[in-house]
């Protein structure tokens, strides 16, 4: 997981440079809409992960359901996308539709993988899963920095990611295929209820990645064409901030999922996580010219005074996304309305803000008091649990939240 985040922090760093403030402002957008396409991604991840981890002897029907779910989401997602791409190119204000019509075909691979990743999670098998991640970061680089260095431009950075998403769904695939012992059935694994769950989980998750990223579309439409685009190279440092300790949701999220390790292990993983932040935010105080390197050099030097700020902002995303996880963790289904509070609050606020410095003050002020609130209900809910049950498992349903 920190080879793809670097590999795509790299590819983020490579378009940057090559396309500069402007057309790198529109890639950044495009980027972001396609973090929060992934939503549908990680939800069957999610559901995926939670019910093999709870129930192992239902594995073969769990997957099969699972992988049938998936590419139903996939053809919906990517046909939804593909109509709606002239809308996507005229909002994000693209020089051309090609790029949209890119996202939209990348999406299809992009939510398939995620049913994949979903199942090696539930079996813990880490190599081949660590291998989808690979693929998801590696490729990308590699193919997306040939893109541009053939044609600097919004379509050809768009054409690399669809073609780099392309190695993680072989990898998954080939790590699948094995047979399997059909093993038990239940009707708790039929498709509906699989459905229904990877529906919750996705709209929680949809919640924090609009949070995480409408401030990019923000920007676009309330910032000239170059200010959008330093925001946007700031926001390269915060993504990294908020990608960094990515491998701490993945660990954490079996032992979030049993009412007896759910509270210590999010406690635990929120101080690992922060402490990854100020490291990173200490990092950029004290050696501002590196960090201004990163970002995308000298182009960017505008924004060199804030950095500290956007890797403060990636700090209170990385820790609302562990909250939100391990909301998912316990069947939660309220705390996504805070979050979609939050987002209105941003938009509202945010339309009416006119330079740079205000817009990040703003973002980072929002999501810093809906990371309080949401930790203070995260922990009143779970001492509201019930006692644990025999074998240490979370109960079927949780209470709300």
């Amino acid at each position: 997981m920190a080879v793809m985040n670097i590999s795509t922090y790299g590819y983020q760093l490579v378009a940057a440079r090559r396309l500069g403030p402007t057309e790198y402002g529109a890639v950044a957008s495009l980027m972001a809409l396609l973090m929060v396409l992934a939503v549908v991604q990680l939800g069957l991840q999610a559901t995926a992960a939670r019910r093999i981890s709870a129930t192992p002897a239902n594995v073969a029907q769990i997957e099969r359901v699972i992988m049938a779910v998936t590419y139903r989401a996939a053809l919906v997602v990517g046909a939804v996308m593909l109509l709606a791409a002239p809308l996507v190119h005229r909002v994000l204000r693209l020089d051309s539709v090609w790029p949209a019509v890119f996202i939209a075909l990348a999406a299809v691979p992009l939510t398939i993988q995620g049913g994949q990743a979903g199942i090696l999670q539930g079996e813990r098998r880490w190599l081949p899963l660590g291998l989808v991640y690979l693929g998801v970061g590696v490729p990308r680089l590699l193919i997306g920095s040939i893109c541009i260095a053939i044609e600097p431009s919004e379509s050809a950075a768009m054409l690399g990611v669809l073609l780099g998403l392309l190695a993680p769904v072989a990898a998954g695939w080939i790590a699948l295929r094995r047979p399997r012992d059909a093993g038990e059935h239940s009707p708790e694994h039929a498709g509906r209820a699989v459905t229904r769950e990877t529906f919750h989980a996705s709209m929680a998750l949809l919640a924090f990645f609009v949070l995480s990223n409408i401030d990019i579309l923000v920007a676009r439409n309330v910032l000239d064409s170059h200010d959008a685009g330093l925001y946007a190279g700031g926001l390269i440092l915060t993504k990294a901030t908020l990608f960094l300790p990515q491998f701490v949701v993945v660990v954490a999220f079996p032992a979030m999922s049993t009412v007896s390790e759910r509270r210590a292990t999010l406690l635990r993983s929120l101080v690992l996580v922060l402490a990854l932040g100020v490291a990173t935010m200490l990092g950029v105080l004290l050696l501002p010219d590196l960090a201004m390197l990163f970002v995308g050099g000298h182009e960017y030097d505008e924004v060199s005074s804030l950095l500290w700020l956007f890797a403060m902002l990636g700090t209170f995303l990385s820790m609302l996304q562990l909250l939100v996880y391990s909301v998912l963790a316990r069947q939660g289904t309220r705390t996504a309305y805070l979050i979609w509070a939050a987002v209105v609050v941003l938009v509202t606020v945010g339309a009416a803000l006119g330079s740079l410095g205000g817009l990040l003050a703003t973002v980072a002020l929002v999501d810093g008091v809906l990371l309080v609130g949401l930790l203070v209900l995260s922990l009143w809910r779970m001492n509201r649990l019930v006692s644990v049950p025999p074998g240490g498992l979370a109960p079927a349903v949780s209470p709300p939240g």
